[in-house]
């Protein structure tokens, strides 16, 4: 290239924002514009005479050589796209076009930073996943682990916690945590647990860094080296209140966060709010739908879900299984001598007294009224039964004191074991149900003489 020429024109050149280079045949920089520096942070002295390839970013380095071969062939590339790595160790996204001069035997190109672009898309395209897996998430560790892999891209986040406040029980619960330093951040005075609290305890963000100007009291220690980590806490608020706080935290002399980057976390966190907040209302209905509500033991509908899968098992296994049907003799005297609470009350009283007499696999259902049955999911004899069935007699004879009151309960307890009394949960809950009404009738006869 001649020097004399090109010297005016490259005066011009250094004017535009996009930069301009000339490479040889060996790859090497012979011309770079003023322009290069701006983008890569080397001076037009410190490019001139080193190879091309050893800028471009590892990962693209092939298929850069592969493009550089096909320019040099005399094939023309226009808005090849490819990554370079700056000075200081940054990545640069670059937009650039090429063609080969045969007259001048060098390889002349365009090249526009496109970075800001590019991370504007990768952020895009980053919240889009974040807010589809919130709205389709059935389950919440899975969401939590699919957020942490897409804020990962573009957002250094090696270390990452979603931690969950429970008002009622003034407890926090990490329900994710990855860390390479803390691996227990409930433990009191750990790091995450202490900016988690001042996160929640605030309901604002925050940002911690190395040079972060005005620190928070209490919390300065965390950034207090130069090569300290960078941390980002932002609440998950309701509106109900806070009720948790998702934190990252860079790896050490690495990128910093910024104000963008808290900004981007915040509509992040609105999205995992919203999906506990679905995950919650689910549970809560689910529990609604299963549960008596008055005593808290599974309804009807849930009975039957289990009554089907013990039947199940107990045939596949050649096995046993109980069914004992109790009905509370004289429960609507209760109601109608001391009134509907007290009633209430001794009806949560039984239930409470009902599962203690059983094992942790059995069931306890609230059928209706005064009705409860009690599914021994498993047993070795019908003798188990029976043990069981005179357990909670004498639980239920105990007297109880309910609103000053002093009551005294009696049942009849109907018993039903398959596959002696029935194969099928028709005949099972029948004989159950007869057996019941049997007890019912000599408890009367007792009672009226």
């Amino acid at each position: 290239m001649d020097t004399r020429s090109s010297a005016p024109l490259a005066s011009y050149i250094d004017l535009l924002l996009d930069a301009v280079c000339a490479v040889d045949s060996q790859g090497r920089f012979v011309f770079v514009s003023a322009a290069c520096e701006r983008i890569l942070g080397y001076t037009p002295q410190e490019l001139i005479g080193l190879p091309m390839i050893d800028l471009v970013h590892p990962a693209d380095r092939q298929r850069t050589l592969e493009a550089a071969r096909e320019i040099m062939e005399g094939e023309p590339k226009l808005n090849f796209e490819n990554r370079y790595l700056r000075k200081d160790g940054r990545v640069v996204h670059i937009l650039w076009s090429a063609r080969w001069s045969e007259v001048d035997q060098l390889r002349i190109a365009v090249a526009r930073d496109i970075t800001e672009r590019k991370l504007a898309e990768s952020r895009q395209a980053a919240l889009y996943a974040i807010s589809e897996a919130a709205h389709a998430a059935a389950d919440l560790l899975a969401l939590f682990k699919r957020i942490h892999l897409i804020i990962g891209e573009w957002l250094p986040a090696l270390n990452f916690s979603i931690a969950l406040y429970d008002e009622q029980c003034a407890q926090l619960n990490f329900a994710y945590h990855v860390d390479d330093r803390e691996r227990q951040p409930e433990l009191p005075g750990t790091v995450t647990r202490r900016l988690c609290t001042e996160v929640i305890r605030s309901g604002q963000p925050i940002l911690l860094t190395p040079d972060g100007g005005e620190l928070l009291p209490g919390l300065g220690d965390l950034v207090a080296q130069p090569d300290a980590p960078c941390w980002l806490g932002v609440p998950l608020n309701s509106q109900n209140g806070t009720i948790g706080a998702l934190i990252v935290k860079s790896a050490a002399d690495r990128e910093r966060y910024t104000e963008q980057d808290k900004e981007l976390l915040q509509y992040v966190c609105s999205q995992v709010t919203l999906a506990i907040e679905r995950q919650q209302m689910h549970a809560r209905l689910q529990h609604m739908a299963q549960y008596d509500q008055l005593t808290q033991v599974p309804n009807r509908e849930l009975l039957r879900e289990r009554f089907k899968a013990a039947l199940a098992a107990a045939r596949a296994t050649s096995g046993r299984m109980a069914l004992l049907y109790i009905d509370l003799d004289r429960f609507k005297q209760v109601n109608d001598t001391y009134g509907h609470s007290v009633g209430d009350m001794l009806l949560q009283a039984v239930a409470s007294r009902l599962k203690g007499c059983i094992r942790d696999t059995d069931t306890v259902a609230r059928i209706g009224g005064d009705e409860f049955v009690v599914l021994l999911h498993s047993i070795q004899a019908l003798d188990d039964a029976q043990r069981v069935q005179e357990k909670i007699r004498r639980a239920l004879a105990q007297p109880l004191r309910l609103d000053g009151h002093c009551l005294s309960i009696e049942p009849s307890i109907g018993v039903a074991c398959f596959p002696d009394d029935g194969t099928e949960d028709a005949a099972l809950f029948r004989h159950a149900d007869e057996a019941m009404y049997a007890a019912k009738r000599q408890n009367h006869r007792a009672f009226d003489t």
